[in-house]
């Protein structure tokens, strides 16, 4: 596992940040690469979300400050009563500030043993990055350990969720986000079809335009997340292939993805079948199924195991990747941690995966669609009215 490998190999910092961290086999490794770690030295911070790891033994918790980890838990109900619905949604393990991973996989046996236990097999996606980027990563654990009443971490500047801001990194000067991904689309376009490169499109560096966080969290970050979905969309001109696990976002959203179907883009959903561990927002995309099959969207649903990736590629070059769903608890009341990247190799490296996804998914007919029951269609529609609440 390369998580753990990286975790070995540290040498003055691990911080890790997840939504579910359990006391199960898979937990039980990292634990034990954690508590290494610290005896070798290092600074070991644990972040878990006191919800999602509620299930987790309280005696894991204890041997890891026994070993010298710093533990804390998110939202604590005794911290925070009055934001019990807010959840620490991120998944992160940053190493040194120079390594980082990130995406949507927790960490538990149905990621770690997939192979061997085929029935609760979960589908996710995770990405390691290095360079500047994760210190921006590590900046953006600082933040939910400042909220859940960790000690400072020394040199990391950050946005402290509950005083404001405390020594917000100086940023550059960049475009606004449509305007960056168009650029950035219409300069590879322009490559490819071995036309002349318009000079403005290069005047970032690569270490400014190759990779951009979007962590958004209740009070921050939320419109530029929407802001962002709705760029990637509005810049998409050959493919725009999705992969999300909860699917019931607002109308508007549903437009989007319509309007780029009716320009001449393969719009492609991935979601779950019917191995899902959330089976009432499946309903409710069910609910939207209708409406994008008869404008041109086309829709899978993936049947080798449980889908969790979190998952957004463009023509081939700029990829989304992180834990953020498409319904309303990713986009309102969760803390969530997204990487946007603008590379060749990696977008295509995500349009390989989605491939071979498809072929263990059932592609969703309009004709099909028309056909299935009417208690699956009540279903549906309830569901979908409800979306706001799930």
């Amino acid at each position: 596992m390369r998580m753990r490998a990286a975790i070995a190999d540290a040498r003055d910092e691990v911080l890790l940040e997840t939504y579910i961290l359990r006391d199960d086999t898979l937990g039980v490794s990292v634990q034990s690469a954690l508590l290494e770690a610290a005896a070798r030295g290092v600074r070991v911070c644990v972040l878990a979300d006191a919800v999602g790891s509620l299930a987790t033994n309280e005696a894991f918790w204890v041997t890891l400050e026994a070993g010298g980890v710093l533990v804390r838990h998110f939202h604590c109900f005794w911290h925070h009563p009055f934001d019990a619905l807010r959840r620490d949604h991120r998944k992160l393990l940053v190493i040194d500030r120079a390594t980082a991973f990130t995406g949507g996989m927790n960490i538990g046996e149905e990621y770690g043993s997939s192979i061997h236990r085929r029935r609760v097999a979960w589908r996710d996606t995770f990405v390691e990055l290095r360079g500047t980027v994760a210190g921006e990563l590590a900046a953006v654990f600082a933040e939910g350990w400042d909220r859940a009443r960790g000690p400072v971490l020394p040199g990391l500047d950050y946005v402290s969720w509950s005083e404001g801001a405390l020594k917000p990194p100086p940023r550059p000067y960049a475009p606004p986000l449509r305007e960056r991904l168009q650029q950035q689309l219409r300069t590879r376009r322009d490559r490819r079809h071995g036309r002349r490169v318009r000079c403005t499109a290069d005047t970032a560096t690569v270490d400014d335009s190759a990779v951009l966080v979007i962590d958004p969290r209740p009070g921050r970050g939320q419109r530029e997340m929407l802001t962002t979905l709705v760029a990637l969309a509005g810049a998409a001109r050959e493919r725009l292939w999705i992969t999300t696990p909860y699917f019931a976002p607002p109308t508007r959203a549903l437009d989007l993805l319509a309007s780029a179907a009716h320009r001449g883009v393969d719009v492609r959903l991935l979601l779950p079948g019917a191995r899902t561990d959330v089976p009432l927002v499946r309903h409710a995309a069910h609910g939207a199924y209708a409406y994008l099959l008869a404008r041109g969207v086309r829709i899978f649903e993936y049947q080798r195991a449980t889908l969790h990736a979190k998952t957004l590629v463009v023509d081939g070059h700029a990829s989304l990747i992180g834990s953020s769903n498409l319904d309303f608890r990713s986009l309102w009341l969760n803390a969530e941690c997204n990487v946007l990247l603008f590379d060749d190799a990696c977008g295509a490296a995500l349009e390989r995966v989605y491939a071979t996804d498809l072929e263990g998914s059932l592609e969703i007919t309009a004709a099909e669609w028309r056909r299935r029951r009417w208690a699956h269609r009540v279903g549906d529609g309830v569901a979908r009215a409800l979306r706001w609440a799930l």
